[in-house]
């Protein structure tokens, strides 16, 4: 291996180079729900209103989840006219799926088993909770149109370009947040449609982005994938994402079952809405194994690279807490009670490993994907789902705060995650990986 190191021309600085778009664009998107947090906290029910956001916010992801996987499927199976088409009509099908789903969930009866009975939220927190779950319906929907144009961009080493729609994104949301709460625009409802405009510029945006590279595909000189054949490949990949979503809700329905929850609660999930930004940013190692394939399963430089930017992501939101920042973010911005300052304080130290173990858990993921056995991201996804409700449960049993609860738990289950992708993925027959189909197209980099 040290040999091949030495010989090839990917480095350190080739990765990041690659790497530092997707993560910011992946961190920047997450950076846009701490910003409308300001708009939601700030209407009656003040952080109250951000718990329940942030709940609606699980829920729609998990239903978007059964895309979760169409990013790699995409990076997989689509480099042709033909090809595009059909992921096009995937794409499509699923999110008409997803978006019926979320809309009977918002329907009176089942919104109230779901938040009110299942997750045992309080009606303080239940109210907004629904409501934003139905406002976000067009925002799902707007999620799964730009996942064609990105694909495209990033099967070309197009990151740059394919991070300037989400930078546009950020710094939308960032000028109409502030504006909202001097126009008096702000509770749960208004922040939703805060979030959505500039979701609605970066879908434009990215297809203008996109349009050279859609013009440069070429016809496909082999069958294109047919359709039943992307959903297969891309369906365990997204089962998995449904566990993970499932993860955090089973830690909302820990935290709100263990002590003061209506002060635990907006804690957690203030400390969360800053490290998850960077920890969805981890999750792009994926990406970075699938487009510079490596010829054995066990690929020691992606895995140093996955190291050194999970360590990094990681320390980026305690800038937070620091002396009077955390009080001008938590206090004065999101509208955070000052003697519950503390508290954010403790969650987000602990949620510094967060990112880290994400990083290492998509390095390995990247790695059963490459090999196409998609069903080894499920094993792990598994492990990770049982580690976090054993964890969550020990937690409030021995009668640990809510706000420790959920770092505790993220953390073991994304460690127990990677542990058993990486044992099966081991097992598997044979060192070597397949060939990607997507050798020739990664060869440039635009």
């Amino acid at each position: 291996m040290s040999e091949m190191d030495n010989q090839s021309p990917l480095s350190t600085g080739t990765m990041t180079r690659f790497f530092v778009p997707l993560a910011l664009q992946s961190a920047s998107q997450g950076f846009t729900y701490p910003l409308v947090a300001m708009v939601a906290s700030r209407g009656p029910g003040g952080p109250l209103n951000l718990a329940g956001l942030a709940q609606s916010n699980t829920i729609m992801f998990m239903l978007g989840t059964l895309g979760f996987g169409l990013i790699t499927t995409g990076m997989v199976f689509v480099h042709s006219r033909e090809s595009y088409r059909v992921f096009q009509v995937v794409v499509l099908q699923i999110a008409l799926f997803v978006i019926t789903v979320q809309a009977l969930l918002c329907l009176p009866y089942t919104a109230h088993l779901l938040f009110g009975k299942i997750i045992g939220l309080p009606p303080s927190i239940e109210a907004p909770a629904t409501l934003t779950l139905q406002f976000s319906i067009p925002l799902q929907l707007l999620f799964f149109w730009r996942i064609c144009y990105q694909v495209v961009m990033y099967n070309v080493r197009a990151t740059g370009r394919a991070s300037l729609a989400t930078l546009m994104r950020i710094l939308l949301t960032a000028l109409l947040s502030p504006l909202f709460c001097l126009a008096g625009l702000v509770g749960p409802i208004w922040a939703i449609v805060c979030l959505s405009l500039p979701v609605a510029l970066e879908v434009l945006v990215s297809w203008r982005l996109a349009a050279p590279f859609l013009k440069r595909l070429e016809t496909a000189v082999t069958r294109p994938p047919g359709k039943m054949e992307l959903f297969l490949f891309n369906l365990p990949l997204s089962f998995s994402g449904y566990l993970l979503s499932l993860a955090a809700i089973v830690m909302g329905a820990f935290i709100a079952r263990a002590a003061d929850p209506e002060r635990m609660l907006p804690a957690y999930y203030l400390a969360l809405g800053l490290a998850t930004p960077v920890a969805y940013g981890s999750t792009r190692l994926q990406e970075v194994v699938l487009a510079f394939a490596p010829p054995h399963r066990v690929d020691r430089r992606t895995l140093r690279f996955s190291l050194a930017a999970g360590s990094i992501l990681g320390l980026l939101p305690l800038i937070f807490i620091l002396p009077g920042l955390a009080e001008l973010y938590y206090v004065r911005l999101q509208n955070l009670v000052p003697t519950d300052l503390p508290l954010v304080r403790i969650t987000a130290v602990m949620l510094v490993f967060y990112p880290l173990c994400v990083a290492v858990r998509s390095q390995g993921e990247g790695l059963a994907s490459l090999a196409r056995r998609p069903v080894v991201v499920i094993a792990g996804q598994a492990g990770f789902m049982a580690v976090v409700f054993s964890a969550a449960a020990v937690c409030l049993t021995v009668g640990l705060p809510g706000n420790v609860i959920g770092p505790i738990g993220l953390c073991l289950g994304n460690l127990a995650s990677t542990g058993t992708l990486r044992l099966l993925l081991r097992r598997a027959a044979g060192p070597e990986m397949p060939v990607p189909e997507t050798t020739t197209s990664h060869g440039q980099i635009r």
